[in-house]
């Protein structure tokens, strides 16, 4: 038995497709705008339409939460150390389903961790790298049981309280965050998400590998994109992600006033690094 997805399709085309993989506890929706705004910009700057797909992760939106059978082992305090692989796995398989060999994958925040575990795992499958206010590391033994208990009081009550943490806003955050626009469109997708899914996605998070390892072996062109502001992923973060990319060249894009979710604050900014990552690769 495989993971199974349901994927998001933006738009077609010909060349290689542009996968954007979303952050948590959202679903693929947070990628909207800025999918419009690359496909608009590629047709401004005269490059030929190419397909962009949003698919939802395993518990997220529209996609199927797997059983523990198809997430694999399961760790002593619950977490799925091989739930991380076996999504990459699914992802390449749609891929690869779909007619293709490679794919330019951008990944936001969790959707980081993915692509570059698809580039671990599958780096023949890696036309080129997006990662956008992620890190490579894995979870503090800390952060692990944060994690853990999260998923433990969405299973058991189905609440969504533990994350609603992401659609809340401190005076140091950017703009949009502090937006009541931000607050109210954060908070209804986070209540549109399948409790036993946000579950899911905190085990798999809390038992994936330290991926730093795969940075240096990147040969791929790549993007690093982060917001300013982001508390998790600011750029004292993200450019040491650039910088140990050794194999490759890779453009890194700050966006200002912005806060974790770039895609979404700014998605404008966001599209316009991933239309040059394009522009290295098609």
């Amino acid at each position: 038995m495989t993971i199974e997805l349901h994927n998001n399709v933006y738009c077609e085309g010909e060349g290689l497709p542009v996968v954007l993989v979303h952050g948590f506890p959202v679903d693929h929706r947070m990628w909207d705008e800025c999918a419009e705004a690359l496909e608009a910009a590629a047709v401004e700057h005269g490059v030929k339409r190419f397909p962009i797909w949003g698919p939802d992760m395993p518990g997220a939106g529209e996609g199927p939460i797997p059983s523990d059978e198809t997430s694999g082992d399961k760790d002593a305090d619950g977490a799925f150390p091989n739930g991380l692989d076996h999504m990459a796995d699914a992802y390449v398989a749609m891929l690869h389903a779909a007619g293709y060999d490679k794919a330019i994958w951008a990944g936001l925040s969790m959707g980081g961790y993915l692509v570059l575990d698809i580039q671990r795992l599958h780096p023949e499958a890696v036309a080129a790298l997006a990662l956008c206010d992620t890190k490579a590391a894995a979870d503090s033994a800390q952060m692990r049981a944060k994690r853990i208990a999260i998923a433990e009081a969405c299973e058991s009550t189905g609440t969504h309280e533990p994350v609603m943490g992401f659609a809340a806003s401190t005076p140091e955050d950017s703009t949009i965050k502090q937006s009541a626009a931000y607050r109210e469109q954060f908070t209804a997708w986070i209540n549109e998400q399948p409790a036993e899914g946000i579950a899911w996605r905190e085990r798999m998070a809390a038992g994936r590998p330290d991926l730093n390892d795969v940075l240096p072996a990147i040969t791929a062109p790549v993007a690093v994109i982060c917001g300013d502001k982001d508390p998790s992923s600011p750029p004292s973060v993200m450019a040491p992600i650039a910088d140990a990319m050794t194999g490759t060249s890779a453009d890194m894009t700050v966006v200002f006033d912005c806060g974790h979710f770039s895609a979404y604050e700014h998605p404008q900014a966001v599209a316009d690094a991933l239309l040059a990552l394009v522009r290295r690769v098609q």
